[in-house]
């Protein structure tokens, strides 16, 4: 079973998570030859499934997080669902596309692929894409968020995390490849947005679960130093995507 480790921040992960590009959503259904029903899978507070719900006359939106389901916003054709990746509770060749927003890395790759066969229809798509190593447009900063991950947060990371650094390179994705293009997520943030952000890591849940204590007020005080308050910078995080097929 995947891992649940974003419910005791669900508010933080609700408000400060960053979006993903309508350019991401075009280029994903661009391969999608029936838009009736769509899986989002590990979707957190649903912002991938609120965007599929444009396109699709129903989305099914899963996670094992009931706090991250609570803050995830209603809509009529989205329903939402607490169960694992690799076991849902629907019946064989459902679903047009498969999507997994910055979750992948935590499920069991081989067991989800059974099921991602056994729920969708033939030529199905599924999509998954995360985001790793953003920049605001000034270094002294993203310098400070750096040697605040690598110095102080990288021994709280659970092992998993090495294949977001890797973006996504080494991950099981046995499916028909489709041709990928990158993309870019721009915000417009001021600092106390990027310092809720680096709360939302697990790592700083383990670190406070560990250690009964929060390091936040280390970035925090390095962050204020060098972003004047008030000020909105462009922060941008860059989205790496695997995209395939699904043939049966």
């Amino acid at each position: 079973m995947a891992k649940d480790l974003f419910s005791k921040q669900s508010d933080l992960y609700a408000r400060y998570r960053p979006t993903y590009p309508k350019e991401l959503y075009d280029y994903v259904l661009s391969f999608v030859k029936e838009k009736l029903i769509a899986w989002d899978c590990a979707t957190g507070n649903g912002q991938a499934a609120i965007v599929l719900s444009q396109y699709f006359k129903k989305v099914i939106a899963t996670d094992i997080s009931a706090a991250q389901i609570d803050k995830a916003t209603v809509k009529e054709n989205i329903e939402y669902l607490v169960c694992p990746a690799e076991s849902m509770p629907f019946e064989e060749n459902k679903f047009d596309l498969v999507t997994v927003a910055q979750a992948y890395h935590w499920i069991k790759w081989d067991e989800f692929r059974k099921e991602v066969t056994r729920v969708c229809k033939n030529n199905a798509v599924i999509a998954v894409w995360m985001y790793y190593n953003h920049t605001t447009g000034d270094k002294r900063v993203d310098d400070a968020v750096q040697a605040f991950y690598e110095n102080v947060t990288k021994p709280y990371w659970d092992y998993e995390r090495k294949y977001v650094e890797e973006k996504y390179a080494a991950v099981k994705f046995d499916y028909d490849l489709l041709p990928i293009k990158t993309f870019d997520s721009t915000l417009n943030w001021q600092r106390e947005d990027l310092i809720g952000y680096i709360s939302s890591w697990s790592a700083i849940q383990k670190m406070i679960k560990v250690n009964d204590m929060s390091p936040i007020p280390i970035i925090e005080e390095e962050i204020i130093k060098l972003w004047p308050e008030g000020e909105v910078k462009k922060v941008v995080f860059p989205i790496y995507l695997k995209l395939g097929r699904i043939i049966k």
